[in-house]
């Protein structure tokens, strides 16, 4: 039996200046990660809905780390999220290839279905990219929001929130998406 002290796998709800968010973990590495939601109670539900997540609150120092620094990105600070492990067993070749390319994007850093699919290998398969990032289990970490539909439209988005969410986070990280602001009323002279 495992003490306190040597659990390594659980999970926690996180309360960030853009709302509650959660992650769980397991002894590899992050296996969940839920987006803003209003409530504590949403996050928890949410989370507690995904098989493997542990009911332990112990928190690994990596796993201290990572909280902190998602409350820094909420607060919008520029966060690298590529130094913390991800368990992702279970996950195809295809989606691992593209989750991959996905996590090389840097903060602010946008790029369109079909050009991942082709960072990623898979050449041709915007639509398939699209679907393999709808099943992201941690957006922010392997950053979904930064893909934009042809033609710099935002796209879909599984979060809460839909694509209003994604073009939130855009904005955090100083990036404009949909039609230019409204020209300035000229003063007439």
């Amino acid at each position: 039996m495992k003490t306190a002290s040597s659990i390594t796998a659980g999970h926690a709800v996180l309360e960030t200046v853009i709302g509650f968010m959660g992650i769980a973990w397991s002894e590899k590495g992050l296996i969940r990660l839920c987006l803003p939601e209003r409530s504590r109670e949403a996050v928890e539900r949410r989370l507690m809905r995904h098989p493997g997540v542990s009911t332990s609150t112990a928190q690994p120092l990596w796993v201290v780390e990572l909280i902190a620094s998602i409350k820094a990105y909420a607060a919008g600070e520029d966060v690298d999220f590529t130094g913390f492990p991800l368990d992702l067993d279970g996950v195809d070749d295809f989606r691992l290839a593209i989750y991959d390319a996905a996590r090389k994007l840097s903060y602010g850093e946008t790029t369109t279905y079909g050009e991942l699919a082709k960072r990623a290998g898979h050449a041709g398969l915007p639509r398939e990219t699209g679907a393999a990032l709808g099943a992201n289990p941690v957006p922010l970490v392997i950053p979904c929001h930064r893909i934009l539909a042809a033609g710099g439209k935002i796209g879909g988005f599984s979060a809460p929130g839909g694509s209003v969410t994604k073009e939130k986070m855009l904005a955090m990280e100083g990036v404009r998406v949909g039609p230019p602001p409204p020209a300035q009323v000229s003063f007439g002279f």
